[in-house]
């Protein structure tokens, strides 16, 4: 077990590091590292896709550990849907009591709306009164879920790294297929909003970023099975 580095500690060692907050960071090496305790980050897609749930299914969750200050543009988007955040002792709480306003998203780099939470601001989308349009910024053929998406009954139209959403008030279950990671997750939560039985195939993908995904939901009321 390491030590906890004092604020001098921490300042001494970044003498070695440069030009952080810019494109390119420069490291000077030592001769050798010593041992320290540190907290690690919480991983704000996984932070996001919980606080999109609750929007989702007009649900609420605290998330534990959740640092509300690395979402500040998804969790304000999640406000102009129609959420209600708020900060606690040990992360944040997210409330929805009504179906979403549409909201429109372009994804960017961090600090930016991040693309890995694309999908699931998709799928709330596709559940939310009104109309939407996302672009996507970072990478391409972000949009190949959507097909999927569509056999849920959502209306989506494609053009480019547009895609123009039509809310409607429920979902239908369908048999879909997960793509990649993020794309999975949010399907799970279409799956959640969608009336009857929706089954997400290559779910092994949703395990790679979000373990005990299926068991969390329920441990929330979810009727989620492993299948």
């Amino acid at each position: 077990m390491g030590t906890v580095l004092s604020d001098t500690e921490i300042a001494e060692s970044l003498q070695y590091i440069r030009n952080l907050g810019t494109s390119t960071i420069a490291i000077d090496g030592v001769d050798r590292l010593s041992p320290a305790t540190h907290a690690t980050l919480p991983d704000r897609i996984v932070t996001g896709t919980w606080a999109f749930a609750a929007v989702m299914t007009q649900g609420d969750i605290t998330i534990i550990g959740g640092r509300p200050d690395h979402l500040e543009i998804p969790l304000d988007k999640l406000v102009a849907a129609g959420a209600i955040i708020t900060t606690t002792p040990d992360g944040f709480r997210v409330k929805m009591d009504r179906r979403p306003d549409a909201i429109d998203v372009a994804t960017l780099p961090y600090p930016g709306f991040p693309t890995d939470l694309q999908p699931m601001a998709i799928c709330m989308n596709a559940i939310a009164q009104g109309h939407a349009l996302v672009t996507e910024n970072v990478f391409e053929g972000r949009f190949m879920f959507v097909n999927e998406l569509k056999r849920l009954g959502a209306t989506i139209t494609v053009d480019g790294h547009h895609a123009a959403i039509n809310g409607l008030p429920v979902l239908s279950g369908a048999p879909v297929q997960a793509t990649d990671i993020r794309a999975g997750a949010a399907l799970v939560l279409a799956g959640l909003i969608s009336e009857g039985i929706t089954i997400v195939e290559d779910g092994y993908h949703v395990d790679r970023g979000y373990p005990d995904f299926a068991e969390d939901l329920r441990s929330l009321g979810a009727d989620v099975t492993r299948v």
